[in-house]
């Protein structure tokens, strides 16, 4: 026999329908929520004590006597931060309780000659730096989400990292709850880039996804019944050295021979270079095969290329299409889409796994549920 979902609560459902629809009086939310106004009065009466609602501007009244009391979600009442820590860049994105981005940057990645704890302090610096430029004081923080290259554990505790080796075995998530005084979840970065494609992006409404970044390395992030797939030891997605043949076998690199860069490859192809054409055409065979090998395996409803190499966008795309068509050799046609959020897709997915994770911590009452995310600029223009 299954269990009947508890209803509600009224200062949840008030809370919510205030974050999602405006500043309303008590006759207004009674008759929305289909209650009594003492029923609303009394559960305002606890938002009000939180500080997750507000008194809002009385609007223009409409005839004699006092214009009705109004009421708002306290949207600024905290901060919730995504992290995207990597070689190259930090990046950080902070957000309002409603969800929506009031500040992000990006600095210099991590300073590849410190030691794991200099690292630490580097980040914590970084973001920082970030809330004082947004003026925003780091006690509103509620809570923090980090994205970074490696398979990380439950708890948040990195087991191993070949772009960031310095940080096995350190208690990242003890550091940074220390620093900023609220909760720190910590996951892998491609894992949510997927979650944040999914939430924002090419995959938006789509709940079974293969997301692949290709870049330096090749890795996937899986998204199963909507969900971000983690695997009995946190390495689901952990596929580069193993699905895709020609990768260095130690650490997943990509090592490009007629040129220095993917970017120098590309180009010298486009100019007619033979030896180029050639690597390029071989790499995207080699591509092709490994997605046909996982889009076999989980059967997606679509595929998203992320990484720097989803910046070729068609160039990439037209003949990566034709060539998982050719190995897959079935009348299914998968869709493969170029990535939306660019560079940024990993502060955003820890963002969200922020919001997810510590719902209760983000908004003091229990049951309340995450907002949708509203980027600073729409997710087709994000990393353009």
């Amino acid at each position: 026999m299954s269990q009947q979902q508890a209803p509600t609560p009224l200062p949840v459902r008030l809370a919510l329908h205030l974050r999602e629809h405006g500043a309303a009086t008590v006759t207004e939310l009674a008759h929305a929520l289909l209650v009594s106004r003492t029923s609303v009065e009394t559960a305002l009466g606890a938002l009000l004590d939180s500080g997750l609602v507000s008194d809002a501007p009385a609007a223009e009244a409409k005839g004699a006597g006092r214009p009705a009391r109004r009421f708002a979600f306290q949207a600024d009442g905290g901060v919730v931060v995504g992290v995207d820590v990597g070689a190259h860049s930090i990046r950080v994105v902070l957000a309002d309780l409603a969800g929506t981005v009031i500040a992000q940057t990006t600095a210099a990645g991590l300073a590849a000659d410190a030691d794991g704890a200099a690292q630490v302090v580097q980040v914590v610096q970084v973001i920082t730096d970030a809330a004082q430029d947004a003026g925003i004081p780091l006690g509103r923080f509620r809570a923090v989400g980090v994205s970074l290259p490696g398979i990380v554990d439950d708890s948040g505790r990195v087991i191993a990292s070949v772009v960031i080796p310095t940080w096995a075995g350190i208690d990242i998530v003890a550091h940074l709850r220390s620093a900023f005084g609220c909760p720190i979840v910590i996951d892998n970065g491609v894992r949510l880039a997927a979650v944040a494609e999914h939430h924002l992006g090419a995959a938006r409404l789509v709940n079974e996804v293969l997301y692949l970044s290709v870049g330096n390395r090749v890795a996937a992030g899986l998204i199963f019944d909507g969900r971000a797939r983690r695997g009995v030891h946190n390495v689901a997605g952990d596929i580069g050295r193993l699905a895709f043949r020609g990768l260095n076998a130690r650490t997943g690199q990509i090592d490009w021979r007629s040129a220095e860069s993917a970017e120098a490859v590309f180009r010298r192809a486009e100019e007619g270079d033979g030896e180029a054409q050639g690597e390029l055409s071989s790499f995207v065979d080699e591509l092709a095969h490994g997605i046909a090998t996982l889009v076999m395996t989980v059967d997606p409803a679509i595929v998203v290329i992320g990484g720097g190499l989803s910046l070729a966008r068609e160039r990439l795309l037209v003949p990566l299409r034709e060539a998982v068509r050719r190995h897959i050799g079935l009348p299914i046609d998968v869709p493969i889409v170029g990535a939306r959020l660019g560079a940024d897709a990993a502060a955003h997915g820890a963002l969200i796994f922020a919001f997810h994770r510590c719902i209760a911590d983000v908004y003091g009452i229990p049951q309340m549920s995450p907002p949708p995310l509203t980027p600073l600029a729409p997710p087709e223009t994000v990393g353009a």
